[in-house]
This record gives C-alpha cells, sequence and structure tokens, in this order.
C-alpha cells in the first residue's frame, strides 16, 4: 500500500509540474512595490534576535527575526526565510540549524495550528485555513520597508512540513526569492499546487534514508501519501529541464548528486544521507528523531548553494 500511495503522489507531483517554460516569469500581483529599507535604523536590535508580528490575510502573524552582528542600515544584506516543521514555533529551527551565524538576515515565519491544534503550513494535512503564501509576500514587503535586504538574494529554506512549504513558495513565488533549500521534507500533494506554468528554480535538498517520519521510500503521514524521494526528484528534474545526474561520495555516508544541463538560472542538487533520520545534518541542538550526519552541515551547505544562486536583478 505503501508504495502504490506514494507512486500516486509521485505522478501527482510530475503532472503537477509537468512542462516549464525555460526562463523565470513574473507571478501576478506578488511583485514587490515597497520603498526599500536601506538607510534607515533598523527598529530591532543588531546581533538578537526579535519577535515582530504583521497582520495577513486578516490573521495576526508573528515571525522572528534575527539580524546579524555585521548589519549595517546603508548595506543591502541578504534574507534567509526559515520554515519550522509542524508542532514548531520557529524558536526550535532557529536554534539547532544555527542560521543566526550567517551573514545573513534569518527569518523564522511561525505557523498557525491545524485541525489538529499542531502548527501547520498551508499544503499540509489539516492545515489552517490561512493563505500562507501570502503571509510570505507581506512578510517580505514589511521586511523591505524596514530593512536593507538585498532582494536578489532571498532564500527560503525548511525542515519536515516546512521544507513541503518551501517546495510551494518554489513555484508560487519565485520571482521573490532566488532559490530553495529543504531538509527531511514532508511533500504532500497540495504542496505540488502552482508547479504548472510556474518557471524552474534552484533547489537543494538533503534526507537521511533511515527518517522514520518522512520515509526516504515514501509513505504516508496524517493519512496523506507523500512520494519516495528518487520519484519526487525526477518531478523536479522534468521542471527544471535537467538532462541527467552524478554521484559524488562525501564520507562514508553522505553521496551527493547533481543535476546537469538545467535550465538556465536553475539547478537541482541531493545530499543522501545513509542512515540519517529525521534530523538536520550537522545540527547543534536535538533537531529530530535517528541519526544526525556529522559529515555534512546542512547550514553550512545550504548557504554555499544560496550564495552561488542570486536571482536576476
Amino acid at each position: 500500500m505503501r508504495t502504490t500511495l506514494a507512486a500516486l503522489a509521485a505522478l501527482l507531483l510530475v503532472t503537477a509540474c509537468g512542462s516549464m517554460p525555460t526562463q523565470r516569469q513574473p507571478v501576478p500581483g506578488s511583485t514587490p512595490t515597497v520603498p526599500s529599507g536601506c538607510g534607515r535604523p533598523p527598529g530591532v536590535a543588531v546581533g538578537a534576535t526579535s519577535t515582530q508580528s504583521l497582520t495577513s490575510g486578516g490573521y495576526r502573524r508573528s515571525y522572528l527575526v534575527h539580524l546579524p552582528a555585521g548589519y549595517q542600515q546603508g548595506r543591502p544584506t541578504p534574507v534567509v526565510l526559515v520554515f519550522h516543521g509542524r508542532k514548531g514555533t520557529g524558536d526550535d529551527i532557529e536554534k539547532y540549524s544555527g542560521l543566526d551565524g550567517l551573514d545573513a538576515v534569518a527569518v523564522y515565519p511561525r505557523g498557525l495550528p491545524a485541525s489538529d491544534g499542531e502548527t501547520a503550513w498551508q499544503g499540509a494535512p489539516g492545515a489552517a485555513p490561512a493563505d500562507d503564501v501570502r503571509f510570505v509576500a507581506d512578510l517580505l514587503d514589511r521586511l523591505g520597508q524596514t530593512l536593507c535586504v538585498d532582494r536578489t538574494r532571498v532564500y527560503a529554506t525548511g525542515k519536515s512540513e516546512g521544507a513541503g512549504f518551501t517546495a510551494l513558495l518554489a513555484c508560487r513565488l519565485p520571482d521573490r526569492i532566488a532559490a530553495f533549500a529543504t531538509v527531511s521534507g514532508a511533500f504532500y500533494p497540495a504542496t505540488g499546487q502552482g508547479c504548472a506554468g510556474s518557471p524552474p528554480v534552484p533547489l537543494l535538498d538533503l534526507h537521511g534514508t533511515a527518517d522514520s517520519v518522512i520515509h526516504y521510500d515514501g509513505g504516508v503521514s496524517h493519512r496523506l501519501a507523500y512520494p519516495a524521494m528518487p520519484d519526487w526528484l525526477r518531478g523536479w528534474a522534468g521542471h527544471n529541464h535537467c538532462a541527467g545526474s552524478g554521484d559524488t561520495a562525501i564520507g562514508t555516508d553522505v553521496t551527493r548528486i547533481t543535476w546537469s544541463g538545467c535550465a538556465p538560472g536553475s539547478a537541482l542538487v541531493h545530499y543522501r544521507i545513509a542512515g540519517g533520520g529525521h534530523t538536520w545534518p550537522g545540527a547543534s541542538a536535538p533537531s529530530g528523531p535517528g541519526g544526525v550526519t556529522r559529515t555534512v552541515s546542512a547550514t553550512s551547505v545550504i548557504w554555499s548553494f544560496f550564495t552561488g544562486h542570486p536571482r536576476a536583478g
């Protein structure tokens, strides 16, 4: 049953992605019109994390924002949006990921309670009826108004259901976010909505083969099927018009798979973590059940990928 449902979910993803244009096209209504916040005092502490909020779609939404110690109000700074998993608050992934150490504004949006009372993101089973994609667009507008951000270097990452939402953003906000990274991703059918007609994008993925929550070979979670990682990656290879892939061994437990011949401006890279659990590779604090590889650091790998893929001006 697991194999059948996973294959069905993979087929839904591939069908949703379909045949894509090779150039990034603006998503109607999502292009920012707000003025730059450069030259203005940030209003939040530099080198620290602050809790902020805004109203989006009739909901009061909160998020954490961490300004790097070297933040300057006259220097455009990259932004990394970081999405927690189910039950998360943002504080958890901030602690174990170490993303605050980057020379970037790290932003940790908080999901709303799902039907079971646990926080979740759009596209996940039982998620609140809020438009989380709109929330992210509104949040980017707010950040652009209040901080000196580099709009060509806005990135998104997340773990588990936060990774699934990151994949949804790759289809829905490719003109606002330059590159995407998913860790231990839960990719439900709804996280592929909006892929049809969306452009190829740079996408990095990391997933453990011993993930007991979101199985590498696919399965069912919250009564919804999710695809095996090879099937999901095959769908994104088609989305990005990639021609083939090659493997590189890293240490004894990590294999990096890189696709070649992808559409201009896009990329696809996958790290297969042998024996890795539902965890953040190289995590500095508990990040989920199962083994944590020390061969690679997800944070380092992600940042390297992001810095190599800014959005064309």
